[in-house]
Parts: structure tokens; sequence; C-alpha cells
């Protein structure tokens, strides 16, 4: 009799382990274990990213979760970022945000996330697969439309307008380009693009770029710059050749320079994201999708038009993180 009550007594132990095993969260082999999710940005030195990296950590502060912050230094290295998705996989990271710096050429790594049945977020720029969760971003052919708007309306519907481009195969401003060209087109026949060119991933060599625009085109009415560094590239060029005061610059993103700018009249206005809500959104679809919460496959994280009247609006101050 001892020896049945020794046995039942050990059995009913072991169901009580396993049930208490249940109940614990399966992270890893310790159930007090956080989840790890990797944020993998297009670079890590633009004020842009810094805000998608505040975003992230306080979505990971609230749902209990490590946030590992790693990226290029440079936007335009694919192959450091692709080196860093294979890395986070061999790390078994729990999830991954990424922004991806190439809609094509980052195609196989999100696949191969995916085949690692790691959930993937993509935020800012798309890419061609749709081998992940969810897409949070802004809608940047909107963006780009009303960046036209914008100038149709400073301009009073004519004149030349000169474009400074990104980067081949980055989605996000391409959207940005096409919305600005194709808005113009249809909705301002009397306004000319005259020319465009590419300034790249650096304030330097968007300098570069705005000063052969502006030198080969005398006769220009309008300026549209579609990202943080050819927006300060432009304004620096549009100041150093002496017209600022004579060409409508719009521009796109708002780091301290170009909010600067905005103020000091020597830009006409901005169109702004929210950087902030995309790394907070790309964190918590992660998060949501591991709990079999139901995600969006596409999150809008916003676009506003800033000109200067509007700075002192409490929603602008918030997203612009002014004091």
């Amino acid at each position: 009799m001892r020896r049945i009550a020794l046995i039942l007594a050990c059995l009913a132990a072991v169901v009580f382990l396993y049930s208490c095993r249940k109940g614990e969260p399966q992270n890893g082999d310790n159930g007090d274990k956080k989840l790890t999710i990797a944020v993998i940005p297009k670079g890590t030195t633009h004020i842009f990213w810094q805000s998608v990296h505040a975003g992230a950590l306080k979505a990971g502060e609230e749902f209990g979760v490590e946030i590992e912050w790693i990226g290029p230094e440079r936007e335009s290295d694919r192959e450091k970022q692709i080196q860093i998705i294979d890395d986070c996989i061999v790390k078994k990271v729990d999830g991954i945000v990424l922004a991806p710096n190439d809609a094509k050429a980052l195609v196989p790594a999100v696949e191969k996330v995916a085949a690692k049945r790691i959930p993937c977020v993509i935020i800012d720029s798309a890419v061609d697969t749709d081998k992940y969760i969810t897409f949070a971003a802004t809608d940047n052919y909107q963006g780009g439309g009303i960046a036209a708007r914008r100038m149709g309306e400073i301009l009073g519907g004519k004149g030349n307008v000169l474009v400074l481009k990104y980067a081949p195969g980055s989605a996000s401003t391409e959207k940005r380009e096409n919305g600005f060209f194709d808005t113009i087109k249809k909705e301002f026949p009397d306004i000319t693009i005259v020319d465009s060119k590419y300034g790249m991933d650096t304030v330097e060599t968007s300098l570069q770029a705005a000063e052969d625009l502006l030198t080969k085109h005398a006769d220009i009415d309008g300026f549209y710059a579609c990202n943080e560094t050819t927006a300060v590239g432009t304004l620096q060029a549009l100041t150093s050749q002496g017209r600022i005061d004579q060409v409508k610059f719009v521009g796109f993103d708002a780091g301290d320079t170009l909010v600067n700018g905005l103020k000091q009249g020597k830009i006409d206005s901005l169109v702004v994201q929210d950087p902030f809500k995309m790394g907070y959104e790309g964190v918590k679809a992660i998060v949501d999708a591991i709990n079999g919460k139901t995600v969006d496959k596409r999150i809008d994280t916003g676009v506003e038009l800033i000109t200067l009247n509007r700075l002192e609006e409490p929603a602008i101050k918030k997203l612009l993180n002014l004091q």
C-alpha cells in the first residue's frame, strides 16, 4: 500500500509540474526569458532612424521584450544589411523588424527569414515579396502627391521645377518621386519638371547633385527633394548659390536642419512621416503575431504637410519632438 501511495504521489507531482510548465511562456529554455526582437534600419546615422529606434524601445518597454538595434552605417550598404539578417537568424532572435534598403536585393533575405519561421515585419520601405507579417509605413505615393500639390499652390500653377531623387532601388523614395511626377503631370499642366538627378545616401553627394542641377538650369521656380539627405543637400546648394529666396523649396522628412530651415523661411514646407510610430508598430506587430493575434497586412503610419504656421500645433510639435 505504501508503495502504491508513493507511486501515486510521484505521478501527482509530475502532473502538477507539467501543468505549471504548460502555463509558462515558451520563449526559450528559461520561461522567464524575454523575447528578443531585432530591429534593422536602412542605416543608423540619420535622425529619422533614431526616431524609429525610440519608437521600437517604447514598444519593447511596454510589451516586455528586448530590442536589439543593429543596422549598417550607410543606407546604401545592402550587403551589410543582408549579413546582419543572417546573423540574426543564427542567433535565433524571436522576430525581426526590417527597413529594407533595396526592394529587390533584400528579397532572398526576407524569404529566408520566413523559411526559418521567424516573424518578420517590414517598415518604411517595401520589399518585392509577401513573405512578411505586415508592412508599416507612410503612404509614400500619397506623400509625393501632397508635395506636388503644395508646389502647385505656391507656384500659382506654373513654372519650372527641379527634383532631387534619392537612390535607385529604394522603394519608399521611388514612390515619393512617382507621386510627385504623376500629380504634377495630371493636375498642373503648366508646371514643367525640367530635370532630376539622384542625390544618393549622403548630404555631400546630395549637395553636389543639387549644385549640378542648379548650375545647369538658371531659370528655376521650384525644387523638390524626397528625403532627409537630399533635402539638406538641396538647402545647402540653394544657400551657397544665393538662390534660397528665389526658388520655392519643398522637402521631405524633418531633421533639425530642415525644421530650422522651415523656421527661417528658407524652406516653404516639409512632408513629414512618423518614424517613431513605424518603430513602435513594427515591434507591436511582432508581439501580436507571436501571441496569435490577427495583424493587418498593411499599417499606414501617416503623413503630414508641415508649414511655418503649423509648427505651434500640439500634434505637430509632438510629431517633430519640439519643446
